[in-house]
C-alpha cells in the first residue's frame, strides 16, 4: 500500500517537473539570448518615456526592463546600480517596486501561464498593463496625500557583477534543480493537508475571497501555494489537477489571472522592503488591486456566458 501510494507521488512529481522543464528551459535560453543582443536595453528605451507618467526618472525603465525579462533578484542588482546617483522617496521606490513585482519574469511566467490554457494575451495585460496601473494609482495617490515623500533608505547593497555563460549555466541549473525539490514538497504537503484536513480549513477561512472572485473550493487551496510562493509553482500545480480533470477552465483562468497580479506575497514583498519600499503599497495595496481586477474579470465572463446561452436560446 505504502509503497503504491509513494509510486504516485513519484508519478504526480516527475509529470508536473518534466512539463514546467519543457516550458521554462526554452523560455529561459530565449531570454539570455534576447539579453546578449540588448535586447533588455532596446526594452528599456522602449519603456523609459512610460516612467514620466507614474512620477520616476527616466533612468529606471532599465530596472523595469530588467524585471520583465529576468526576475526580481536581478532587477534589484540593476536598481541599486542605477539609483547610485539618484535620490529617490519611499513612494518613488513603492512606485518602482510595484512594476517589480507585478511585471517580473514575463517570459517564463507567461509561458507557465499558456500551459495551462492562459493566452500570452492576458498575462501580459496583467503583468504590464496592471502594474502600470497600479503603479500611476500609487504614484497619483502618494502625491496627492503627500505622503511617504521622505527619501528612501537602501536597505540591501549587492555589486553588479559580470557573469560568464558558464557562471550563468550553473545558476540556471541550480535554479531548475530547487524547483523540482520545491515541486515535490508541494505536493507531498498537499496530500498530507488533504488528510489531515487542513486544507478544508484554510479552504473555509479564505472562502470569502474565493467567492468574491468566482474560484471554487477545487483551485483555492493550489491558489493559496501559488499566493504564497509564486505563480510558476501554483500553475505547476495546476497542471496535474486540470489533467484529472478536477478544475474547470474558468477556475484556472481566474486562479492565474490573480496569481499574475499576487504572488509570492511574503518572499517577494521582503526583497522589495530592503530597496526602501512602503510595505502598504507593495503589499495591501497589491492584494486589493489584484482583487479588484480578478472580480471585474469574473463578472466579465459571467456576462459573456449569460451572452453565449442567450443567443444559444434563440438560435434553438
Amino acid at each position: 500500500m505504502l509503497a503504491k501510494q509513494l509510486k504516485s507521488v513519484f508519478q504526480e512529481i516527475s509529470q508536473v517537473y518534466m512539463t514546467l522543464l519543457k516550458v521554462m528551459v526554452p523560455a529561459i535560453i530565449v531570454v539570455k539570448i534576447l539579453d546578449l543582443f540588448g535586447g533588455t536595453q532596446w526594452l528599456a528605451e522602449m519603456i523609459a518615456p512610460l516612467m514620466q507618467l507614474v512620477g520616476l526618472p527616466e533612468q529606471l525603465g532599465l530596472v523595469w526592463a530588467t524585471a520583465i525579462l529576468t526576475n526580481i533578484f536581478t532587477a534589484m542588482v540593476v536598481f541599486v546600480d542605477v539609483t547610485a546617483q539618484l535620490e529617490l522617496s519611499v513612494a518613488q521606490v513603492s512606485v518602482i517596486g510595484i512594476l517589480i513585482l507585478l511585471s517580473h519574469s514575463v517570459p517564463i511566467e507567461g509561458a507557465v501561464a499558456k500551459m495551462v490554457g492562459v493566452s500570452w494575451r492576458l498575462t501580459i495585460s496583467l503583468k504590464l498593463g496592471g502594474g502600470l496601473l497600479l503603479a500611476a494609482v500609487v504614484n497619483w495617490l502618494y502625491t496627492a496625500l503627500d505622503y511617504q515623500q521622505q527619501t528612501a533608505v537602501l536597505l540591501w547593497q549587492n555589486e553588479r557583477q559580470e557573469q560568464t555563460l558558464m557562471q550563468w549555466g550553473i545558476e540556471q541549473l541550480q535554479m531548475l534543480l530547487g524547483i523540482f525539490f520545491i515541486i515535490s514538497a508541494l505536493i507531498i504537503l498537499l496530500r498530507v493537508l488533504k488528510k489531515i484536513g487542513v486544507e478544508s480549513l484554510l479552504k473555509k477561512s479564505l472562502s470569502p475571497m474565493f467567492k468574491l472572485l468566482s474560484i471554487t473550493k477545487d483551485a483555492s487551496n493550489i491558489t493559496i501555494t501559488g499566493i504564497t510562493l509564486g505563480l510558476s509553482y501554483g500553475a505547476g500545480l495546476l497542471i496535474s489537477e486540470v489533467k484529472k480533470g478536477n478544475i474547470g477552465k474558468k477556475d484556472v483562468l481566474l486562479s492565474i489571472s490573480f496569481l499574475s497580479l499576487a504572488h509570492s506575497l511574503i518572499e517577494d514583498t521582503l526583497l522589495i522592503i530592503l530597496l526602501g519600499a512602503d510595505v502598504m503599497a507593495i503589499l495591501w495595496m497589491r492584494i486589493i488591486f489584484a482583487i479588484i481586477i480578478v472580480a471585474l474579470l469574473a463578472k466579465y465572463i459571467a456576462f459573456k456566458e449569460v451572452i453565449q446561452l442567450n443567443n444559444l436560446s434563440k438560435s434553438q
